[in-house]
């Protein structure tokens, strides 16, 4: 098998950033400007398309040919230009560096992965490519000075275009010295299919109902206009908008000083006792600040001319499991719908019906907000099956813990917060039933199910809304210590991680617990070393440079490199409860991808998928109980995991 990396410079009058990469490439004046590659190990060549040369033959042949394996970073990019620029060329030839880079717990970006391996100098990208890409890749302002051109060209700045080769040659060269460097750790072939299906997917895309995009749009500047003059109305400033401004005036009505604008600040704010004119000011920049409202804005942007927006998934975009990631609209923190009467306001929304919205539901922009999921529908004669694993987290843990008891309400009735509840407070599950007393104890099961599985606290209690539901913070230790009585497997299990973890990288030597491997691999060429754990899957999670130093509570803990809140690269702690969690939600992520590969052999369509929920642009006879039937399939390297899907089919999408 023979090996082609290769990496393109193209131009196009759209912008990339905001609306995509499909938009981009399906621009009329999109081009491919540059086409650089390396066969094996042979030196980096050019083709200067901008300039007529043609790509020579056996390129032309190799990027069609099954015994060619191409390569690049951010694959997606080159295989969907060249095939938009007419080079013909097949997905499934096709591997992806910077997705083999996450799989190995690496940045994303290339500039970034090529410091984290340490490559040297005169292999890493070069610093000048974002002003190159500006000059020769964006649309220029016509002016005098450059004659009232709107591209420049390589006679324009020959240097520059020179220079621009140069860096084109050099990507090739810095994805050609990291994929030297990640092959010793390869990524099983699943994983490159799954990556491929994925690539297929975000090509498809998921189309857009205009009229109600439009409309959306049409009534949210009018509610912003009408909010906007009320503001102005209310406190007289010239900008209430301004943060400082609206601070001062706050603070000359109540005494109060103020201090942020943040949502978590208003929402506190409201529950005080201010003069009725401060709480409509606050419940008006609530509403003005609402961002969710600006996705219409991006559907607009970044839908392509047959109203399909692309690319709405990056293939292992959470680094530490290996789940996917939202792109443009965001798929995954899409805000959720609580109204009974969708299809009325959806209609009243497609008529730019402002007044009658404001009337109907008082707080337009909240309704236009639940209704950003409706906005995505099916293809022309389908319609959407939506299914998703009923608590798959719960039931990963309980299954790789050997929680016997949960296993048991997985594999029967199913009602883990009422069982829970029975098992932490000793209570006849038959008692925790509506109408009884015994049934106030299920909402103490529930939030325990859900905030306590990762060796969380009273702190995780609260998070998950335990104080919202009407619980009170002296009730929580008590909540945490039955939670984990009740699951004594579940506690052992994190201890064993952490321990297998930390003696793993102590000694060098492979640990082993149930369903799990944990291992120190490495390599003595470049220095790279890893802390990987194997899933039940066969997939390895990785943790770079691992080494033990005490953590905050001053106890040995695995400490690796990564990318953290703050999005940069470097030292991060972990613990036994943490690990849990991504163990368990990366089993989980594998359970949806066994169910991809099941939906994409029955020959339909998955559009998009969210966390563990799936959406089929499906014909008419394909029902969620079929889906289903798929999702609660055993799994051949998961014996004993029960696993259930709930879902319904709707000619739009939402939250059941």
């Amino acid at each position: 098998m023979r090996h082609l990396s290769i990496d393109i410079e193209t131009k196009s009058s759209v912008d990339i950033g905001k609306a995509g990469l499909y938009k981009y490439a399906q621009s009329p004046d999109f081009v491919v400007l540059l086409f650089a590659y390396k066969v094996d190990e042979e030196k980096v060549e050019i083709v200067d398309l901008a300039q007529g040369e043609k790509l020579p033959p056996y390129i032309l042949k190799a990027l069609q040919s099954p015994d060619v394996v191409k390569h690049a970073y951010n694959a997606a990019f080159e295989w969907y230009c060249l095939n938009q620029a007419g080079y013909s060329t097949p997905i499934d030839q096709w591997q992806c560096t910077m997705v083999h880079g996450l799989y190995c717990g690496y940045p994303a970006g290339l500039g970034k992965i090529s410091e984290a391996v340490g490559l040297p100098q005169d292999k890493r990208k070069m610093s000048i490519g974002k002003a190159l890409i500006r000059y020769f890749c964006v649309p220029c302002k016509p002016t005098k000075a450059n004659g009232g051109r709107l591209w420049n060209l390589p006679g324009h700045a020959p240097e520059k275009w020179g220079l621009f080769k140069e860096y084109c040659k050099q990507d090739v060269v810095a994805e050609s010295e990291i994929l030297r460097r990640l092959h010793l750790f390869p990524m099983p072939e699943e994983e490159e299919r799954l990556w491929q299906m994925d690539v297929l997917m975000n090509a498809f895309g998921v189309r857009v109902d205009m009229e109600l995009m439009e409309g959306a749009l049409f009534i949210n500047a009018i509610s912003e206009q009408k909010l906007m003059d009320e503001a102005v109305g209310l406190t007289g400033l010239v900008n209430p908008n301004s943060e400082k401004q609206l601070s001062a005036w706050i603070y000359g009505q109540t005494g109060d000083k103020v201090p942020d604008m943040q949502k978590a600040t208003i929402s506190e704010m409201l529950k005080r006792d201010y003069p009725e004119n401060v709480r409509r000011m606050l419940e008006i920049r609530q509403q003005l600040k609402k961002t969710s409202v600006e996705k219409y804005v991006t559907m607009k942007i970044s839908k392509c001319e047959d109203d399909r927006i692309r690319g709405v998934t990056q293939f292992y975009g959470a680094g530490r499991t290996g789940r996917w990631a939202g792109r443009m609209v965001q798929m995954q923190n899409l805000p959720r719908n609580y109204i009974k009467t969708l299809d009325y306001a959806r209609e009243i929304v497609k008529k730019k019906n402002y007044n009658g919205l404001q009337l109907l539901y008082g707080n337009v922009k909240d309704t236009l907000s639940q209704l950003l999921r409706t906005a995505f529908i099916p293809s022309e004669g389908n319609r959407f099956v939506v299914a998703d694993f009923s608590a798959i987290e719960a039931r990963v843990i309980a299954w790789l813990a050997g929680e016997q008891w949960v296993n048991e309400v997985f594999a029967t009735h199913g009602k883990i917060y009422e069982a829970t509840a029975s098992q932490m407070f000793h209570v006849p599950i038959e008692k925790i039933v509506k109408g009884n007393p015994e049934y106030s104890l299920r909402q103490k099961g529930k939030v325990a199910t859900l905030a306590l599985g990762y060796q969380g606290s009273t702190a995780a209690l609260i998070q998950m809304g335990a104080l919202d539901m009407g619980l009170s913070e002296d009730e929580l230790p008590d909540i945490v210590q039955r939670w984990r009585d009740a699951n004594p497997r579940i506690r052992d299990l994190w201890w064993k991680v952490q321990q297998a973890s930390v003696n793993c990288v102590q000694t060098a030597r492979s640990q082993a617990i149930p369903h799990l491997i944990f291992a120190l691999e490495g390599d003595l060429v470049y220095g790279q070393s890893f802390l990987t754990v194997q899933l039940p899957s066969g997939r390895k999670l990785f943790y770079p440079k691992p080494f033990i130093s005490e953590n905050q509570f001053g106890r040995p803990a695995v400490h690796y490199y990564g990318v953290g809140n703050n999005k940069k690269w470097g030292i991060l702690s972990t613990y036994g409860g943490k690990m849990t969690e991504n163990i368990v939600q990366a089993i989980a992520r594998d359970c949806l991808a066994e169910t991809l590969r099941r939906i994409e052999a029955k020959g339909l369509r998955v559009v998009f998928h969210v966390h563990d929920e799936v959406i089929i642009d499906a014909p008419p006879d394909v029902t969620s109980d079929r889906i289903c039937m798929l999702m609660a399939e055993p799994i051949a390297w998961a014996p004993g995991l029960t696993l259930k899907g709930a879902g319904f089919e709707t000619r739009y999408y939402m939250k059941d």
